[in-house]
């Protein structure tokens, strides 16, 4: 009885993880269009999105405004504190060094997201930015949000 009730709760939240990335991969496209690399991140508070954003880092000739940072300034001005630890923020790319880091000082209590950056991920220098109770999952809709920066940059190319 109590492992069929886990794996419901495991199959809900499976779920939701993935109707959020299809938020954030929203997001990348809003990006990709505007010719920035195509990532996009939510912030999400007890089931609304509280924050949101993508790359802005062309737009804006701001080498900050990457996504998680677009996504974490909406959500905390929205609810009024500098403290996520009740928010998962949704991100269709494994965070930077630099988005990490502001991960950790906002405390997000978990942290999901699509593709690996096995060239720029946080993951490359460190496992333990985030705050110490963060839950963190990663590759959901991986081959989604792999195959949007794929394509990006394979345009480019062209």
């Amino acid at each position: 009885m109590e492992n069929d009730k886990m794996e419901i709760e495991a199959e809900l939240l499976r779920r939701e993880d993935e109707r959020c990335m299809r938020l954030a991969l929203a997001e990348a496209r809003l990006a990709g269009e505007a010719g920035e690399v195509p990532i996009g991140a939510v912030v999400v508070a007890d089931g609304a999105v509280v924050g949101r954003g993508h790359n802005l880092v062309e737009t804006l000739s701001d080498p900050t405004a990457h996504a998680e940072m677009q996504a974490i300034t909406a959500a905390t001005s929205t609810l009024g504190g500098k403290y996520l630890a009740d928010c998962t923020l949704y991100v269709t790319v494994e965070p930077c060094i630099m988005c990490a880091g502001a991960i950790g000082w906002s405390q997000l209590g978990r942290i999901v997201w699509g593709a690996d950056d096995p060239k720029k991920g946080y993951r490359r220098y460190t496992q333990q930015v985030f705050h110490p109770k963060a839950r963190v999952v990663s590759g959901v809709l991986k081959e989604e949000c792999e195959a949007l920066m794929h394509n990006f940059f394979a345009r480019l190319r062209v």
